[in-house]
């Protein structure tokens, strides 16, 4: 059975000295210390070790298919959005990645399908840039769960969201730029707490701003099962029926209507989990996702999934269909 893993991450193998080109300090670059290895760093900052996982196409390939997975979608690493840079400046950075992800997309196109990124920071240049996307071969873009700690329903996001819907590209949102960051950088907060409580933060600030509501062809994948948000469901409708004069704001629809109107990831590292996801936003709306190639990652791609004994029908919408569906292709383009 034909199996697509749409949540992994690449990078180019050498990026631009941005920084001394730009003449300031926060862009990521990459030092190869060692045969297949490297590490990012931000200035002098050590950010992350990678391995050649991050940047070889055809080790990913070898890779992948140890576990029965054909095809990756493939997008940037959420520290090199640089939203805030300045606007040219980030466009220039967006514009270096989506160029080499479009690359490694007609260099492999059975192998690898694409997600650009986008100055968010200027919503001019975000829609330049996405048209520029979509002439290049990437059906869709990634973009993080906050802007500069802006909220994704502020306004100057809205014509962007306006654009993919009538561009007819996928969004997948992917969480960064963690809330309380620097007060629980201890033993990985920002990953195991601050990550999923960032995607919860997204998914409200799309429903409570009426995103989905004014934009109903919009099709938006959340990561890692959308982090906290489907297992505080329940807190969040009730407070939406306790204080709507605070929660019902700009939208006046319940938030459990929206449940089965966007997909999330198969990333819960548990089959209790994800049979509650199942059953909460539907099977037609649960798509294959391993965070590849990090550790944090499902890195047996699935493994977890194939425990439940789920019908094969749904094992083929989790595995592709509903990956197919999200990013506006049909079966028959990737057969």
């Amino acid at each position: 059975m034909l199996k697509i893993d749409m949540h992994t991450h690449v990078i180019p193998p050498k990026l631009p000295r941005w920084s001394e080109q730009f003449g300031y300090e926060g862009f990521i670059h990459l030092e190869h210390h060692a045969p297949q290895r490297a590490r990012m760093m931000k200035g002098s900052e050590f950010f992350r070790e990678i391995e050649a996982n991050c940047w070889d196409p055809a080790l990913r390939i070898a890779e992948y298919a140890k576990h029965s997975t054909q095809m990756q979608v493939v997008c940037t690493i959420p520290v090199l959005f640089a939203y805030w840079a300045k606007p040219a400046h980030g466009l220039a950075v967006a514009a270096f990645l989506n160029d080499h992800i479009a690359q490694l997309v007609a260099d492999y196109p059975r192998h690898y399908m694409g997600l650009g990124t986008l100055p968010m920071q200027d919503t001019d240049l975000a829609i330049k840039e996405l048209e520029r996307c979509k002439s290049i071969g990437l059906l869709g873009i990634q973009i993080g769960s906050n802007i500069n700690d802006l909220n994704l329903n502020e306004p100057p996001f809205f014509p962007i969201f306006e654009a993919c819907a009538a561009l007819d590209m996928a969004i997948l949102v992917h969480p960064w730029n963690m809330m309380g960051f620097q007060s629980m950088r201890k033993y990985w907060l920002p990953w195991l707490v601050g990550m999923p409580a960032e995607t919860a933060r997204a998914v409200c600030s799309m429903i409570f701003g009426g995103i989905f509501e004014r934009l109903p062809t919009l099709r938006v994948c959340f990561a890692h099962a959308g982090g906290s948000f489907l297992p505080t469901i329940g807190r969040i409708e009730h407070g939406y029926h306790c204080r709507p004069d605070l929660v019902a704001v700009d939208n006046e629809v319940n938030p459990s209507a929206y449940l089965g109107r966007f997909w999330v990831d198969s990333i819960t590292h548990d089959p209790k989990l994800l049979q509650y996801v199942l059953d909460v936003v539907g099977e037609d709306k649960v798509t294959l996702g391993s965070d590849y190639p990090f550790p944090l990652g499902d890195l047996e791609i699935g493994a977890f999934i194939e425990t439940m004994n789920l019908p094969p029908a749904t094992l083929e919408k989790i595995w592709y269909k509903n990956t197919l569906e999200w990013l506006g292709l049909r079966a028959s383009l990737v057969a």
